[in-house]
C-alpha cells in the first residue's frame, strides 16, 4: 500500500516524543505476559513539571509511537496472524501495522520519582518514544455496554489456554503465536 497525498488545504502533522520507554518489556522475551509486567517511562525533563498531580491517578493513559512497526501491507489481517480467526480489516484490530503508527494503552501508575514513572502493563519496548500521557477518567473512559467482536473473545480464550500451557496447544513454527483446540 502506498501513502496518499495530504488534500490541499490540509497541513501536515508534526509529533515529537515527550519522553521514552527505559526499562520494561524487550523485544523477543520469551515469556510475554505485558500485562503483568511492570515498566518505566522516563519523560524529557523540559515535560517533567507537567507531571506535577499525576499520583492522583490510579491509571493513565500512554500514547506511543510503534517506532518499529512497517505500514500496513494489506487492508485486511488475520489478528495476530491467526489463519483460525476470520480476516479484519486492519482498524478493528490491534495490529501494529497503521497509516499512523500510533498506540494507546490503559497502564496503572505505581509511582513518580521526578521526570520517571513506574507503571504496569505497558505493551511498548525498552526505547519506544512516549508522544502523550492523559489520566484515566472512571466517568468518562469507562464503558460499560461496551460490546467486542465474537473473534475476540476467542483470541483471549486461545492466550488463556496457551498462558495455563493448556492441552491441545501447540507452537507455530512461523510465529510467535500457538494453535490450540
Amino acid at each position: 500500500m502506498t501513502g496518499h497525498p495530504v488534500p490541499a488545504g490540509r497541513q501536515r502533522l508534526s509529533l515529537h516524543p515527550i519522553g521514552y520507554v527505559v526499562a520494561g518489556r524487550r523485544r523477543g522475551a520469551k515469556d510475554d505476559r505485558w500485562e503483568e509486567q511492570e515498566a518505566e517511562i522516563e519523560i524529557d525533563p523540559a515535560w517533567a513539571g507537567a507531571l506535577d498531580g499525576i499520583e492522583g491517578f490510579s491509571h493513565i493513559w500512554v500514547l506511543w509511537w510503534l517506532d518499529q512497526a512497517g505500514p500496513p501491507t494489506a487492508l485486511h489481517v488475520h489478528p495476530e496472524r491467526r489463519r483460525e480467526l476470520p480476516a479484519v480489516g486492519f482498524f478493528a484490530t490491534r495490529s501494529p501495522q497503521r497509516p499512523n503508527p500510533i498506540a494507546l494503552t490503559a497502564v496503572r501508575l505505581l509511582a513518580r520519582r521526578g521526570n520517571r514513572l513506574r507503571v504496569q502493563g505497558l505493551d511498548a519496548y525498552e526505547g519506544t518514544p512516549i508522544l502523550d500521557l492523559k489520566p484515566y477518567l472512571r466517568r468518562g473512559d469507562q464503558i460499560p455496554e461496551a460490546t467486542i467482536a465474537p473473534w475476540l473473545e476467542r483470541l483471549w480464550q486461545l492466550h488463556d489456554q496457551e498462558r495455563e500451557g493448556g492441552e491441545g496447544c501447540q507452537a507455530n513454527s512461523n510465529s510467535s503465536s500457538a494453535t490450540c483446540t
